[in-house]
């Protein structure tokens, strides 16, 4: 207990700043901390912001860097997810009892954005952890939480949710897998398919096209005997589990895809205004300015998009209407915005020394999830 709150301790005062006060998404929590509840507001709270400045200035200093070294090699980016592991970036809906800060959805968005600007496959590792957590969140007892969720507090460990097999896709009610019962276990079989952090996580890699320093792998289950103490709620209720999981889940992937979004405007902006051609800038040319004022409209659309999913979920409402629209259009937007930006970088765009082709590999997966649930299957 000592650990997860000394943990807790490091996170808020390295996110929230000395003398700061705690401020969430979560119903209530800002109406008794003195924030502003009726009425229309597209403002964050100053905590908010820090969260934003603390997990824009880890990007800068710790992702970006070492981003094409980890989509070239593949390998896994453990020393950062340790460093955002001590920040309190990760794991951050894990609740005040169990060690973690408790937070909302629309907070996991606003970090979740900043870390996507500077890699979605590192950022997808990250998120990955959430989607693991989510249904032990939901559903678990008192004595499932503090086992499973209190050790993610302890130590930089990593957890994967497991629904996407070789021949159902994300049908979740289509699965396969089957668990019977066995006196006081259930035998499990079965095979899983693109389950990210797969091969890292704690509890339960190809060579992808994009978001390489996701660890994705097929998992296959043989005889596994599980205790009937890990069910989750009751026998049979997992459809449910898992959909109420998905609406918590889907706004922080939209937020990773408007985060690409953002970074490829940004560096299509900042090239535009470098890049020299027939004696002036390129970004003097009306053709390339339609394109850059086309891709702000968007990011801006998406990211109002992605937080009315995450604020929606967060004041109790059933958000599956507003996530799934989210989810699409900033996908879509993510693609549109890095092969736009491809094309303002003309023939350099097209080379690996420059950030957007790594963009527009990144980007597809977001779309490609659109017929299914997850990207990678499972986040």
């Amino acid at each position: 207990m000592a650990l997860k709150l000394n943990t807790m301790r490091r996170a808020a005062q390295a996110l929230i700043g000395s003398g700061a006060r705690y401020k969430s998404s979560v119903p209530g929590v800002s109406s008794q901390l003195g924030g502003q509840t009726d009425g229309i507001n597209f403002n964050i709270s100053p905590e908010q912001q820090e969260y934003k400045e603390l997990a824009a200035k880890f990007v800068e200093d710790k992702i970006i860097p070492k981003a094409a070294h980890y989509d070239k090699t593949g390998e896994y980016p453990s020393d950062i997810i340790e460093e955002c592991w001590n920040l309190g970036l990760m794991n951050t809906h894990i609740p005040h009892e169990y060690g973690g800060l408790g937070l909302g959805i629309l907070d996991a968005c606003i970090v979740t954005e900043e870390m996507a600007y500077g890699c979605t496959g590192i950022q997808t590792a990250i998120e990955a952890n959430s989607l693991g957590q989510m249904p032990v969140i939901l559903a678990g007892n008192h004595e499932q939480k503090k086992k499973y969720l209190g050790r993610m507090m302890e130590a930089p460990l990593m957890c994967a949710y497991g629904v996407t097999e070789p021949i159902a896709g994300s049908d979740v009610s289509g699965i396969a897998t089957r668990a019977v019962k066995k006196g006081d276990e259930y035998i499990l079989n079965g095979s899983k398919m693109w389950i990210t952090n797969g091969g890292k996580a704690n509890w339960y890699f190809e060579w992808n096209m994009g978001q390489r320093a996701s660890d994705t792998r097929g998992i296959t289950f043989t005889d596994v005997r599980i205790p009937k103490e890990n069910v989750l709620a009751v026998q049979g209720a997992g459809f449910k589990i898992a959909m109420g999981a998905f609406d918590k889940t889907r706004p922080p992937v939209a937020a990773g895809a408007v985060g690409l979004a953002q970074r490829a405007m940004d560096e299509a902006t900042k090239y535009s205004l470098e890049r020299t051609a027939f004696g002036k800038k390129i970004s003097e040319f009306q053709a390339v300015g339609f394109i850059l004022a086309d891709m702000a409209i968007n990011v801006e659309a998406a990211r109002l998009l992605t937080q009315r999913s995450a604020w929606e979920i967060d004041q109790g409402n059933r958000n599956t209407y507003f996530a799934s629209i989210a989810k699409a259009f900033a996908a879509d937007i993510a693609n549109k915005c890095a092969t736009d930006a491809v094309q303002v970088f003309g023939g350099n765009g097209f080379n690996s020394d420059y950030p957007v082709e790594k963009l527009m590999r990144d980007a597809k997966i977001y779309q490609m999830i659109n017929i299914a649930i997850y990207p990678f299957g499972d986040l």
